[in-house]
């Protein structure tokens, strides 16, 4: 299996550069046969890669790919963390998550990045589309004193770290849906996933996951309303300098967030609110609540304020969704 993935490996390594290359070419540098060069081809399309075959010239990639780089993401952010990169991983979340469960060398600020999930996780157990090479995919730990309490509000506070650093890359503006996710003119672009784990008024392990889109591949089918970063300007994209700005944006907002929670952040995430002052629904199964949407409070719940009576309602999380009201 190790073999099998290292070869799918060095075949996206040499069609990264978005030429075409022979599949006799690929044969003698793998030492394979060209049949077994043509069943690595049909792997690396299942993860999330178009490549096209032409008779004569050889694969493409559909477009050239930026691979991530460990030592240049190193480089570029200029902070002793711990960070490991894989090319292929479960979910990232999940990867950490193991990691703190069988061995004591994860400290804080302990970052995993991925060039692909295959079982990418999203907000209510939905599936985060996770192409090879074409997003960012990270992970990172945080111990807590203060039990599973600080896990609330925290995904509210990392997304405004998120969309700082979106905001650098971009000509428009990145905007916060309550409580997870950024959107960039109504459509999703990135998600923040926090898990916790410990007691709930003592240590406390968080593992938070973000989601960014970066360059969705054509052939990828989404059932929301969606957007990456590329579309949104004219600039080319390096994902190491992007996870290097988006790990910095992190640290300033864990910083506040450890201070005072929420109490001066609120405030920030309210400004950029992508559904302030409108009408909005918000559902939990069955039911449903209309209101006005105000932004949240310093403890991150969210205020809805009634068309006729005028009443506030705080909605606390769990498993909500929020839309705009039709």
């Amino acid at each position: 299996m190790r073999a099998e993935t290292d070869a799918k490996l060095i075949i996206i390594k040499e069609l990264s550069r978005g030429q075409f290359v022979s599949g006799q070419a690929l044969a003698e540098l793998l030492n394979l046969s060209r049949t077994a060069v043509a069943k690595h081809i049909k792997g690396i399309n299942t993860l999330g890669l178009e490549v096209f075959s032409v008779k004569g010239k050889g694969y493409r990639l559909a477009e050239p790919l930026s691979l991530l780089n460990e030592e240049k993401i190193r480089h570029l952010y200029r902070h002793n963390s711990t960070i490991t990169l894989h090319h292929v991983i479960d979910s990232t979340n999940a990867h950490l998550i193991r990691m703190l469960r069988e061995t004591n060398e994860v400290s804080d600020g302990y970052t995993v990045i991925s060039e692909c999930q295959t079982h990418g996780r999203g907000r209510r157990g939905r599936e985060w589309a996770s192409p090879y090479g074409s997003h960012v995919y990270l992970s990172r730990y945080y111990q807590s004193q203060d039990g599973l309490s600080e896990a609330a509000g925290l995904s509210l506070a990392l997304g405004i770290a998120v969309s700082n650093c979106i905001n650098q890359f971009i000509e428009g503006t990145a905007k916060l849906k309550w409580p997870n996710d950024v959107l960039i003119n109504d459509k999703k672009v990135a998600g923040v996933l926090v898990e916790a784990e410990g007691q709930s008024d003592g240590l406390c392990h968080l593992v938070i996951g973000i989601g960014v889109n970066i360059n969705m591949p054509n052939n990828i089918e989404i059932d929301q309303p969606w957007t990456d970063v590329k579309s949104n300007t004219n600039s080319n994209i390096d994902r190491n300098e992007f996870v290097a700005r988006l790990l910095r944006e992190i640290d300033k907002i864990m910083i506040t967030f450890k201070q005072n929670r929420l109490e001066t952040l609120y405030s920030v995430w309210n400004e950029m609110n992508a559904y302030e002052g409108l009408l909005v629904t918000l559902s939990s199964g069955k039911e449903q609540k209309q209101g006005k949407c105000l932004g949240i409070d310093d403890t991150g719940s969210l205020m809805l304020e009634d068309e006729l009576t005028k009443r506030i309602f705080k909605a606390y999380g769990g498993e909500l969704s929020l839309r705009k009201a039709r």
